[in-house]
This record gives structure tokens, sequence and C-alpha cells, in this order.
């Protein structure tokens, strides 16, 4: 009687929220609603700290986490995750709507929640974990310096004559104009980072970012000293999120799928590392691929609704756990006070000093720069794997994400490619050796007088075929035998390589036995049509079998 195996059930395409409000409780409710409150005032002052770097209005940061934050609550596969803007989009949102305007930053969003959608509905929530973490790592950096870099203006109180997109000109900018710093501006902005890094370590519970706003804008309005807020340099609104569609042709949207496919991986990557970081902290097990699908959802509500794109956010998710949210009522409370606080408080934002949202701005950094993981990586990693990093991380700088990661993907693909080209090997064997104890090696079997055996380690791929160019120098043989068990798999390049070896042996007349071939290589070689080349008759599930067909065909040939 055959043996029931459970195989493993397929992850639901189903909200959190749907399963989690069975049995959902009053006591979770008012744990979810504190929660629900703490992280809104978490996320006040960074959303509007994230859309300045981001080239946009302060209430545009507010948007995104009031319209993205509520639908990955409702829609996504996480208990706990806080959808907002982040500091990752930071530099691509600037450049995006420096050369394509508000219009190209809204379709691009849209585009990118359309391909997370296509990415969710299709499982790929999976595959985001073959992008190298060292590639991860190195833009996180590169980015974490470009928002560096970029507030150092404003921290500064400096007065440029060109308004720089670059990171390279904002540097050159910046050394050229040292000589406009502003006292009164960096002391404001001092003082911002100190209460930043020491008020966590005496008063946890409020946060320091909020005490940080009010002091300094406190500070800035009752002293009167010349230092910028957002009201001199921009606009404030309170006007709730309208719903608004941009002008769209084909031509600006095939100019803009770069963008579109930069800000969906990017988003998913986060969203999903932020699902991982939750998991951890609560004891659940998110849902990738619904996730992904609120994630896109969410980012195309954003952007028809006024916001920038969105993602997880760790830190604020992290916190809505450490305050006790366990459900996705959480989130929604979260986007609601938001939603509240725009209406009621936004005219209050204008005071803020551009110092203080400088200085927040270097706090997001240095906490999303990863130093830790990058000292881990350099002590214990491979040489090419810290050129991977470092490429990425300088590319990001120099040039933009959208480079940094296609030049990051590529390099670690070759370096990968060369690390198992290095594996992969093919040995000759014609005699026995008493010494080896291993029943299944080769040199303890007795191979006919005319037969040559091959044993191929590793995957037979494009990188690896020189490897096999030698494998029929000796042409006085009757049968060359091919063993594989120790090829997992063959591309079409490596199935060429094989189809060559073999007319090669019908040329001189020499018969060619496969042993021990795996699922995949055999699928490969009978797609290709080699095995009915060959014949099945020569294809072998042991070397035993295969060393006792060579000596039949050897006989054979021998009568001839």
């Amino acid at each position: 009687m055959a043996e029931n195996v459970k195989k493993p059930t397929e992850e639901k395409l189903k909200p959190k929220l749907f399963s989690v409000m069975k049995n959902y409780s009053k006591e979770q409710f008012i744990k979810d609603l504190i929660a629900g409150v703490i992280v809104a005032i978490i996320a006040l002052p960074l959303s509007i700290a994230l859309a300045l770097a981001s080239g946009v209005g302060p209430e545009q940061g507010l948007y995104t986490a009031i319209v993205a934050g509520f639908i990955v609550a409702f829609l996504g596969g996480s208990r706990v995750q806080i959808a907002g803007p982040t500091a990752a989009f930071a530099t691509i949102v600037a450049g995006i709507v420096a050369s394509e305007g508000m219009d190209g930053l809204i379709i691009s969003t849209v585009m990118a929640g359309v391909i997370m959608i296509i990415m969710g509905l299709f499982r790929f929530g999976a595959l985001i974990k073959y992008i190298p973490g060292t590639i991860t790592t190195g833009f996180t950096f590169g980015i974490a310096v470009t928002i560096l870099i970029g507030q150092i203006k404003d921290f500064l109180g400096l007065k440029f004559e060109k308004a720089p997109v670059e990171t390279v000109d904002k540097v050159s900018e910046i050394c050229l104009r040292m000589h406009t710093i502003n006292w009164q501006a960096l002391l404001i902005g001092l003082l911002s980072l100190a209460i930043l890094i020491i008020w966590p370590k005496k008063l946890e519970k409020i946060p320091a970012s909020l005490i940080a706003v009010i002091v300094c804008s406190a500070i800035v309005e009752l002293s009167g000293i010349n230092v910028n807020t957002i009201g001199d340099l921009y606009s404030i609104s309170s006007a709730p999120p309208i719903f608004t569609v941009p002008e769209v042709t084909f031509a600006r949207v095939k100019a803009l799928v770069p963008n579109a496919f930069t800000i969906a991986v990017l988003a998913a990557v986060e969203s999903l590392l932020s699902c991982v970081v939750a998991d951890g902290m609560i004891g659940s097990k998110h849902r990738s691929n619904m996730e992904l699908v609120a994630q896109g959802a969410a980012n195309i509500g954003s952007a028809l609704f006024g916001g920038i794109p969105a993602t997880g956010a760790i830190a604020r998710t992290a916190a809505n756990v450490k305050n006790g949210g366990r459900t996705p009522i959480a989130g929604m409370v979260h986007s609601v006070v938001v939603l509240i606080i725009l209406l009621v408080l936004m005219p209050y934002a204008s005071l803020i000093p551009m110092p203080t949202i400088a200085a927040i701005l270097f706090i997001v950094a240095y906490n999303m720069c990863g130093w830790r993981n990058i000292r881990n990586t350099i002590k214990t990693a491979p040489k090419s794997d810290i050129m991977v990093l470092f490429v990425t991380l300088i590319f990001t700088v120099v040039f933009d994400l959208v480079v940094a990661i296609g030049v990051g993907i590529v390099l670690a693909a070759l370096l990968f490619m060369k690390r198992m080209a290095d594996v992969t090997e093919a040995h000759a064997w014609v005699d026995i050796d008493d010494e080896d104890t291993d029943p299944d090696n080769i040199l303890l079997k007795k191979i006919p007088q005319n037969t040559r055996v091959f044993e191929i380690n590793g995957p037979m791929f494009f990188a690896a075929s020189d490897k096999f160019k030698y494998m029929l120098d000796d042409k006085n043989i009757d049968v060359l035998v091919i063993r594989m068990r120790n090829v997992p798999a063959v591309d079409a390049t490596g199935v060429e390589s094989l189809t060559r070896i073999v007319k090669r042996c019908e040329r001189h007349n020499v018969k060619v036995v496969f042993s021990h071939v795996n699922e995949q290589p055999m699928h490969a070689m009978e797609k290709a049509g080699l095995v009915e080349r060959v014949g099945k008759n020569n294809f072998c599930s042991h070397i035993d079998t295969a060393l006792v067909r060579a000596d039949e065909l050897e006989r054979t040939a021998f009568s001839n």
C-alpha cells in the first residue's frame, strides 16, 4: 500500500487581515490602537523629511503614509507591516522628478505597482531571495551616502548658486560654497542631532524625532534667528489626498519602463525584508506573494492620490511590534491618525527648521547604511563578493540605482558562473587502484581494455564548456563511457558540448555509453535528440551496468 506523503501547501493569496479577524478581541484592538497612534507620531516627521529629500512637497510624504499604509495593512500578507515613504527611494524619486516631473513619477510608480501585482500573482515572492545580498548591501549603503550628502546643504545652511541633482555635482557645489555656511543653522542642526542621539537612551517611548522637531521649531520661532524653515522654502497644504490621473502616452510609458522596474524591484526587496524581520519578532510567517500584490496596489494608490513610491518600513514596523501591534488593524489606525494630523496640524509643519530635517535624515542614513554588514563581508567573504558590493556601492553614488543594480547583477552573475566553471571538471579513468576503499569509485571497477571512462563533476553550462574538449584525445578506443552522477544540471551549451563529443566519436567509430544521468540533464538531452542518437540502451543507471554494456560493445566491435 502506497504511503500518503503530505505535500507542502501552496502559499495562500489571502490578506492576513481576513485571517486574523476570526479570533480578534477587544483587548487586542486596544493594543493595536495604541501602537497605531505611536507609529503615526513616528511617521509624521519621517514622512515629511523623506518627501523633502525626494524633491517633492512635505504633504506628499504624508499622502504616501496615509494611502499606501492603509492599503498594505488591508491587503498585505504580514500581520504587522507598516508601509510608507522610505529612504531607499529618496534619490530615485528626486532623479525622476527632476528629469520627468511629477507626471513621470506618477506613471513610473503606477507601472511599478502593476509589475509587483504581476509578480505576486505569478508567485515570484520566493524569487526575491536570488538577488545577492552583496548587491542589496551595496546599494543600501550607497543610498545612505547620497542621502547624507544631499542634506549637508541644509544642515550647514549653505547657499547654492545651482541646484545639482547628481551626487557628485552636489559634492562639488558643497566644496565651492563652504564659505556661505550659516553658523546659526549649524547650531540648530547639532542640537537636533544631540536630541536624536541622546533622547532614545533616556526615554524611548516618545519618538526622538518628534522632540527634536518641537524643541528646535520653538527655538527658531521664538528667537527669530536666521534659519530656513519648511515654510520658507515650500508651500504647505493641509488638503486631503485628491485622485489625479496624469497624461499618458505610449512614448512616455516606454521611456519610463527602466524606472518602473527599479522601483518595483526595490519595493519588493525592502518590503519582503521587512516582513522577514517582523516574522522573527512575533513568531509569525508572512505571505510573500500576497504582500507583493498589496505593495503593488499601494503604490498605484499612492501615485494616483499624489504620493510617492512606498514600501514596507522596517523601523516603523519594528516600532509597531514593540508597542503591542499584532494585527493589520494597527497599520490602518496609523494611516487614519496621519490623515487627522494632516487635516488639523499640517500648517504647523511650516515652522520646522530645515537643519532639523537634515539631522533626522542623517540618522535615517546611519540606521540604513548597514556598515556592520559591510565590515563582516570584508572580513569573511570571498574577494569576488567584496568586489560586487563595492562596485554596486560606487555606481549607486556616482551614477544612479538603475545602473548600480544592473551592473551589480551582471557582475555577480559572471562571477558566479566563473565559480561554477571552476568546480566543474572531467576525469579520465583507465585502470584499478587497490588503495581506494569507496565501493562506488571508478578506480575499483574493472574497466574493459579498449574503454575509457570520463567522470564529470559539477554543472555543465556555457562557462565550463572548454573543460570537455579533450574528452576524445585518445582515438584508439572502442567505447567511451561518460559518467554523470555528479552533474545536477546542463544548459543548451552543455548539451551542445555532449553532442559534439558524440559526433566526434561517430567519426572515429567509437561507441558512447552514458552512466547515471540525472533527471534534468536527461530531459535536456532527450529534448535535443541526443538520447535517440546515442540509443536508449546506451544510457545506464549505474556504472556497473555501463561497464557491462561497454564490454558488450567492445566484443561486437572485435567480432566485426
